[in-house]
């Protein structure tokens, strides 16, 4: 299989952003959750395709594209589509399901069949859970890292606490997520995209 290019990747973003201030807002994240990744892959000793992680971490949230209105808006209420809607756009962009399943399989810490119908969420009724490795690792990553307005870094014991509205569950998912990969140092890149820590 062949891994897009940074540069690649830059453009696919810059052709589905439907505003600037959207194309800065997710390819930004994309890079930073890039970022945590590498470094918790110089960390953890997990025998990786860092090439994959990176293309992963740099397509996971392009479908977030999809849910802005012709106003500049985004649809939060059907958030959680999102990567379904990558998973999309990447299918018709004739990306192989390796690379697209990075975006319908980093939510949360996975959504299961009973998730998506238990809590009625606007998805096809199936798992997107990550499988491998890698998938993990995107899914974890992006973890540290939310786009809100303005955006911030969000530490491991405020996602645990996030996470928890959903189940004791998803806070064992988290943290046997990170039993293998680490914590990340997220102050250096906190300081240098000056954006908050959580």
């Amino acid at each position: 299989m062949r891994i897009p290019t940074v540069e690649e990747i830059r453009a696919l973003h810059e052709k589905h952003a439907p505003t600037v201030e959207a194309f800065d807002l997710v390819y930004t994240h994309c890079e930073i959750v890039w970022g945590i990744a590498e470094q918790l892959i110089a960390r953890s000793g997990c025998i990786l395709d860092p090439e994959l992680v990176r293309a992963g971490c740099l397509l996971h949230d392009i479908g977030v594209y999809r849910l802005y209105d012709e106003y500049g808006r985004l649809d939060e209420k059907n958030y959680v589509r999102h990567g379904l809607l990558g998973h999309e756009i990447l299918e018709e962009e004739g990306f192989p399901e390796t690379l697209r399943r990075f975006c319908s399989c980093h939510t949360g810490v996975g959504l299961t069949e009973h998730d998506v119908v238990r809590q009625d969420l606007p998805l096809p009724p199936a798992d997107y859970l990550a499988v491998t490795d890698e998938e993990k690792l995107v899914m974890y990553a992006d973890k540290f890292h939310s786009k809100t307005t303005p955006p911030k870094f969000v530490s491991a014991a405020s996602y645990a606490t996030l996470v928890g509205r959903f189940g004791d569950d998803k806070v064992a998912a988290f943290h046997a997520l990170r039993a293998t990969f680490g914590d990340p140092d997220l102050t250096p890149l906190a300081a240098a995209h000056q954006h908050a820590l959580a």
